[in-house]
């Protein structure tokens, strides 16, 4: 058994919080943090589905890669999504620790979860944005080669992104280049198009894409990928509660079952 503060401390050491970018809202969130506990349910996301699990599997706690508190609240009350999902959370007793772009950009963390998913290999840093309380050099988004002896084609790498990553579609431009050095940067990446060039790259395989990232890629002739904002971050969620199971004996861990992408293509 264990606290929800030593959970914090074990995701602190690896993916310290203090290596979260200026606009984020990671760490402990809802909850207290001397209580004890003996399951934890890991999710993306903590919605109101998720939460309704964690409580009827008689979870104390939520570890969520994205913040269930993001913007400063004002209030707490049942006409509006946060402040609904606040007051399940305080009155089922279920505390709330989650770990954002500490996440991203530590190491084991989603982008490296992301690279393998994504078959690369010789990976490093897309771009380091420094080093940690460990003496760790720590960036989003990671970059290397694929791991065979021929270069697919970009629609063909394309589909196998979407079966890796169980998305439900992917959007890509296709700038003509074989596949072979290729960046990844889990969720709304496409601003490291940038350094994905000057790693000498062919293939970036982000999310969240506006029409104009396309059109610049075409033109700059980077082939890009766009495999959805939840396949992309969500691999890391299998990491995540093994790294919890492996280090929190007598803990029960959980990947959460109800939570999946939130929208379909036709």
């Amino acid at each position: 058994m264990a606290t929800v503060n030593e959970v914090y401390q074990l995701l602190d050491r690896a993916a310290p919080f203090e290596t979260q970018m200026s606009f984020d809202n990671a760490g402990f969130l809802v909850g207290h943090g001397e209580r004890k506990v003996e399951k934890i349910l890991v999710s993306l996301d903590i919605t109101l589905e998720v939460i309704g699990e964690a409580e009827e599997w008689g979870a104390q706690l939520i570890v969520s890669h994205h913040p269930v508190i993001f913007f400063p609240v004002k209030r707490i009350t049942d006409d509006d999504p946060v402040g609904r999902k606040l007051l399940v959370l305080t009155e089922a007793g279920i505390a709330a620790v989650c770990a954002h772009t500490n996440l991203d950009a530590a190491l084991g963390g989603v982008n490296d979860c992301l690279a393998k998913a994504a078959g690369l290999s010789q990976v490093e840093l897309l771009r380091q944005d420094g080093v940690d309380c460990n003496g760790a050099s720590y960036g989003i988004g990671r970059v290397g080669v694929l791991r065979r002896d021929r270069a697919p084609s970009l629609p063909e790498y394309a589909g196998e992104i979407k079966r890796a990553l169980n998305a439900n579609g992917v959007r890509f431009v296709d700038a003509g280049r074989p596949v072979w050095k290729v960046a990844v940067g889990g969720g709304a990446c496409a601003d490291m198009v940038g350094d994905a060039l000057a790693h000498g790259c062919d293939t970036f395989v982000t999310s969240d894409v506006k029409y104009d990232g396309f059109l610049d890629a075409k033109a700059l002739g980077i082939n890009l990928i766009d495999a959805g904002h939840f396949p992309t971050e969500n691999v890391v969620v299998p990491a995540l509660a093994d790294l919890l199971c492996s280090q929190l004996p007598g803990v029960e861990v959980r990947q959460s079952q109800r939570h999946h992408e939130v929208f379909s293509y036709l």
